[in-house]
């Protein structure tokens, strides 16, 4: 018998992001990125969004929207964490072009759920490198929010 999955709420983290910078048409998709400005992170872990990263986005046709998010946050006792969190957004395609003119949109009517993964050398958060995570995600015309969950 295999191992049941769960999971455990362990930190979210708050992303402010800039303007929007558009690569254009790729031939896959309009390829966006997405500067992250600064944050916050609270919950079992806490500390701030360092101010550079970006999500590197690719929207494709029918409005799914691929994610790639690299950044970093130094914990409140000091330590550097390295995010790249991946996922997908999607949703009604009137409600993502809200989204993308900047407009408010609940977050509970679009799906954006991501894999974060972790690296750091810091003993004491050396058990973010040994887990999966999972993320339910919410953007907001200044920022995005991650509610981080630990598998199990």
């Amino acid at each position: 018998m295999t191992p049941t999955l769960e999971t455990k709420y362990v930190f979210t983290i708050t992303a402010r992001i800039g303007d929007v910078i558009t690569a254009g048409e790729t031939g896959i998709g309009v390829r966006r990125i997405i500067p992250i400005i600064g944050g916050e992170v609270t919950g079992e872990v806490t500390g701030k969004v360092l101010p550079f990263g970006a999500d590197f986005q690719t929207i494709r046709p029918n409005e799914l929207i691929d994610l790639e998010a690299k950044y970093a946050f130094e914990t409140d006792d000091g330590a550097t964490v390295y995010v790249e969190n991946k996922g997908i957004r999607f949703g009604p395609v009137e409600l993502l072009r809200r989204l993308k003119r900047g407009e408010p949109v609940d977050p509970q009517l679009i799906y954006c759920r991501t894999v974060p993964k972790f690296e750091t050398g810091h003993e004491k958060y050396r058990w973010l490198m040994q887990h999966i995570f999972v993320g339910s995600a919410a953007r907001y015309a200044d920022r995005v929010v991650i509610d981080v969950h630990q598998v199990e």
